[in-house]
């Protein structure tokens, strides 16, 4: 569990300053308007576009993958514009983490379904938060924290200072973080009737997966981790969705899954997360997170990279 991270006079050495630079430009970009952000985001996105050219070939691959009905042309627009989704969500972090109160609440759009939320938890249970990796996630969590806090479950940056920073941040919209190998603290908290945060849509490779249809990749390695913690006696699941609309405002909805699940069936229930997150990238398919090598797990392991 994180719940205080403590500053180390070590962040002061040599080997972080380079960090603290970049910080410091992030956090004075920060206070300047939101749309002047926004601008300054696009401009890092067609950067990305023009000279990160492995990632942009990730997303490239992923999106012809998964929309082989679009044109290329379609295809090449979308690519695009998630490059400069790319480039916005580096200023959406400076503003989740550094921002205060009453700012992220000028950007508070709407909330749908959070009644389910509070349903569950009046039973008793915790409540497990399928929880897609949409580009603007940081501040998605920012504004969901206005309405309740959660717990986050997530991956430890390598970076030391990072961790220290990222931590702080997060916890102004989460009751506190736990490490993804802390199985049991997410267990337990899930036990103790709190909100939690979960990220099943990534390719963790085929140790504990399934290989179930991810929109048109009829065999995409999804994790059943999910189905682990969804099992618990103690929680149910919902789904999260979240969009950044034209005017700036980030609109949340909360949808429950099947009573019935899990059901006990891997394929089947990982297939219904899946269809969960398609219809969370669909909502808003530019923000999303297409620059993970989403379908690097092959069921043949023999078979040639997509990438």
């Amino acid at each position: 569990m994180v719940k205080n991270p403590k500053f180390k006079l070590a962040f002061l050495g040599p080997r972080f300053w380079l960090t603290w630079l970049g910080v410091l430009f992030l956090y004075l970009i920060s206070w300047l308007p939101f749309f002047l952000q926004i601008q300054m985001g696009k401009g890092l996105g067609y950067l990305v576009h023009r000279f990160a050219k492995k990632r942009k070939h990730i997303a490239e691959v992923n999106i012809k993958l998964c929309f082989p009905q679009m044109s290329e042309g379609e295809q090449a627009k979308l690519v695009y514009q998630n490059m400069q989704q790319t480039g916005i969500a580096i200023f959406e972090s400076g503003m989740a983490w550094w921002w205060p109160k009453w700012r992220v609440e000028k950007h508070f759009g709407s909330i749908t379904g959070y009644e389910h939320i509070q349903a569950i938890q009046a039973q008793g249970y915790g409540v497990l938060m399928l929880v897609p990796h949409m580009l603007h996630l940081e501040m998605a969590g920012r504004v969901m924290g206005l309405s309740q806090e959660g717990v986050g479950f997530y991956r430890p940056h390598n970076n030391a200072l990072m961790e220290f920073l990222m931590t702080r941040g997060r916890l102004r919209s989460n009751e506190y973080l736990i490490g993804k190998r802390d199985i049991k603290g997410l267990l337990a908290t899930l036990k103790n009737g709190k909100l939690c945060y979960y990220l099943p849509d990534q390719d963790y490779g085929r140790k504990r997966a399934e290989f179930a249809p991810f929109f048109a990749v009829k065999e995409t390695a999804t994790t059943t981790g999910t189905t682990l913690f969804a099992s618990s006696k103690h929680c149910k699941t919902v789904c999260f969705m979240s969009r950044r609309d034209e005017q700036g405002q980030y609109h949340l909805a909360i949808t429950p899954m099947p009573e019935d699940f899990p059901s006990g069936n891997d394929l089947a229930d990982v297939t219904l997360v899946n269809q969960a997150i398609e219809r969370a990238v669909i909502n808003a398919p530019a923000q999303y997170m297409w620059l993970h090598r989403r379908f690097k797990t092959r069921p043949d392991e023999n078979s040639p990279s997509y990438y």
